[in-house]
């Protein structure tokens, strides 16, 4: 009999290529949207239509909508290199649980807060909450992994990620580069965060700093 919490309970390891899936499901939304834009209107996160219209599948139809061929190029680039190695190492369907808490997380998240500041009529898309996420679950579990930073500065994975949350948060605060859902990105290592300590009994930042 399993005794763990049930939140801690383990999912059964199988491997379907769900990476594969998700960056296919991506790419057909895209076109979807270039051949009919008005259906980025429904797909999109908009806090007042999520609020006051009950839309609340934008929470999750956000992450597979991106603003241009740039956006999805480099986000479905990084969903292939990240998830991946990540989905070999939990298992498809942990991998998949831990890329929508991440990404609905981060979704929420900019619901309320963009709902609060102001900012409620504006729409969001893309899938860098969960990317984001995925970046700090290959820096907690490859620690000595090296990422090359336009494509010629290695960092060790930790460094890397920390390095790019620290940029997103710098970019919030002074709100340079206008327009990139910077709280979003945030908001997506912060669940990624919880989802490590809450569920696997692993916390992040000691992994990052132990080892130097």
């Amino acid at each position: 009999m399993n005794k763990l919490p049930f939140h801690k309970r383990p999912l059964a390891y199988r491997y379907y290529n769900a990476t594969l899936t998700l960056i296919i499901i991506n790419v057909g939304l895209f076109l979807v949207t270039f051949l009919f834009p008005r259906t980025t209107i429904y797909l999109a996160l908009t806090p007042y239509l999520v609020v006051r219209e009950r839309a609340i599948w934008q929470v999750v139809t956000y992450m597979f909508i991106h603003g241009g061929t740039w956006h999805i190029l480099f986000n479905m680039l990084a969903l292939f290199i990240f998830g991946t190695p990540l989905e070999r190492k939990l298992g498809s369907s942990e991998f998949l649980l831990y890329y929508f808490i991440t990404g609905v997380g981060a979704g929420l998240a900019t619901l309320v807060i963009n709902w609060y500041t102001g900012l409620a009529i504006i729409p969001v898309v893309g899938a860098s909450g969960a990317i984001y996420g995925l970046l700090l679950a290959y820096a907690t579990l490859y620690p000595d992994a090296r990422l090359f930073i336009f494509g010629i500065l290695p960092l060790r994975a930790p460094i890397a990620v920390l390095l790019f949350a620290g940029l997103a948060l710098f970019s919030q605060l002074t709100g340079t580069r206008n327009g990139v859902a910077h709280l979003t990105h945030l908001a997506g290592f912060v669940f990624g965060y919880l989802y490590f300590l809450i569920r696997m009994g692993i916390n992040p930042i000691k992994v990052f700093f132990r080892r130097y």
